[in-house]
């Protein structure tokens, strides 16, 4: 039902004030010409008695007790950081006339958009339904106010206003719509669609399972002699051979560490890279519990953050989502000694760790690197860091002054500087990921599910 239904709810259109304009300068010629006169006082009171009527066809009462016209707004408990979210407004008319509306939804500010005014023509007794998608870039409670429609009947003299759905707050996760893309995908084992590679097994690097019959087309390196000779002396036939079948290495830890220091405030495309990184865990951390490994957390600044053990049950994957959803970028430098003995206290079992940090120069990563081949050590690192997408487009850019020439020497610089410091850190056995911060999350879903075909998880 309309929140407020009153004259306030009442404006005249651009239509009338368009006629309105044209027959006072109506009277004005007819000062001069007098002719004129009797047929623009004609007009102006034809126009008057058509507001008028206007008024009374989008005022009078509704049949039934019913509303004239009804909206409502759908949108989902929670939307999707970083992601575009559907948002649908129907519309009914309940006239026993066509109208126009101009529907203009109040969206939160944090939006900072003035281009949601969607107009419609609905049919008598019709349903209209507009749609239009919303891209939040920050985690947080968003505020939608009121679904505001202004009716017009085909006159198009007056229009009349309808406000629905009161304000709603609605809170904005991590992208848990680019989780379930991800999730169907790796079902339906089409990965491969948006980019994560198949790769090729190289040895045996799976666990026993059980011992079957051989079948054609099966590896004859996994022929079990031994089975098969026992198996011949107890009066099976002699040719039944037996194979090893082996399945994938499960229950592994996959941890996600996630650093919160101010480097990891930058913005890109307008989201930091902080919600880069907290989108990639939730991707990464759903497709580990589909490959049957535990996936855990572990956040970290200047202090120790927080801790979520890595686990498969149910109920863990929106545990994640809630602890993710409560993260917050600090503003002083990340200590990665407290990193350390974080990971040396809590994390016992061999695991994989995927560290999400920046650096932007190579002596900020030697400064770390000693607790970095302290993790190593006891661990599957990976250091995952951002390539300046920018940067990259300048570089590209054709140089046309000696300006510009010396601009891209210091860009190049620092460009040459990141990949100096993946070889630094493959130097000591650290693997190490330089990616755009866009493609964050496949290219780790492919270091991941490389480091298991490999066995080294």
């Amino acid at each position: 039902m309309p929140l407020a239904d009153s004259m306030n709810s009442f404006f005249l259109t651009r239509r009338f004030f368009l006629l309105l304009t044209a027959l006072i300068l109506g009277l004005v010629v007819a000062f001069f010409l007098p002719g004129w006169l009797a047929p623009v006082q004609v007009a102006l009171g034809l126009l008057a008695a058509l507001a008028g009527l206007d008024v009374l066809l989008l005022y009078a009462p509704a049949q039934n007790g019913a509303g004239h016209v009804f909206g409502r707004r759908v949108l989902g408990d929670k939307l999707a950081n970083g992601s575009d979210n559907d948002i649908s407004i129907y519309l009914e008319n309940h006239y026993r006339f066509p109208v126009r509306t101009e529907t203009i939804d109040e969206i939160p500010h944090q939006f900072q958009r003035r281009d949601v005014l969607f107009r419609a023509s609905i049919a008598a007794g019709e349903t209209q339904v507009v749609r239009y998608q919303l891209r939040p870039v920050k985690r947080g409670e968003y505020e939608f106010g009121a679904v505001n429609v202004y009716v017009a009947s085909p006159l198009g003299l007056a229009r009349r206003r309808f406000r629905f759905d009161a304000a709603r707050t609605v809170p904005v996760y991590p992208s848990f719509l680019q989780m379930r893309q991800y999730e169907l995908l790796a079902i339906s084992n089409r990965l491969t669609e948006v980019g994560v590679k198949r790769i090729r097994r190289v040895g045996h690097s799976l666990e026993f399972e059980q011992i079957r019959p051989y079948v054609a087309g099966d590896d004859t390196r996994a022929i079990n002699w031994k089975a098969t000779a026992r198996r011949a002396t107890t009066g099976h036939a002699a040719d039944a051979l037996v194979v090893n079948h082996y399945q994938d290495e499960r229950a592994q830890q996959v941890y996600c560490l996630i650093d919160k220091g101010r480097v990891m405030r930058m913005p890109f495309e307008g989201l930091s890279l902080l919600d880069y990184a907290i989108n990639a865990t939730l991707v990464v951390s759903n497709i580990a519990i589909l490959k049957h490994d535990k996936a855990g957390l572990l956040t970290f600044s200047h202090q120790p953050g927080t801790l979520l053990p890595a686990d498969r049950r149910g109920g863990h994957m929106r545990k994640l989502l809630e602890v993710l959803y409560r993260q917050r970028t600090k503003y002083l430098e990340t200590d990665y000694e407290r990193l350390y003995i974080s990971v040396r206290n809590n994390i016992r079992q061999r695991s994989l760790l995927i560290l999400f940090t920046n650096f932007e120069t190579l002596s900020g990563m030697q400064r770390q690197l000693p607790y970095l081949r302290r993790m190593a050590k006891d661990h599957l690192l990976l250091v995952v860091f951002f390539e300046n997408t920018e940067l990259r487009e300048f570089l590209d850019a054709s140089a046309e002054t000696t300006q510009d020439v010396y601009n891209q020497t210091i860009a190049e610089k620092f460009a040459q500087e990141k990949r100096q410091i993946v070889r630094e850190l493959n130097r000591y056995g650290i693997h190490a990921l330089l990616t755009a911060p866009q493609y964050l999350t496949v290219n780790t879903i492919n270091k991941y599910l490389e480091f298991k075909s490999r066995g080294l998880i």
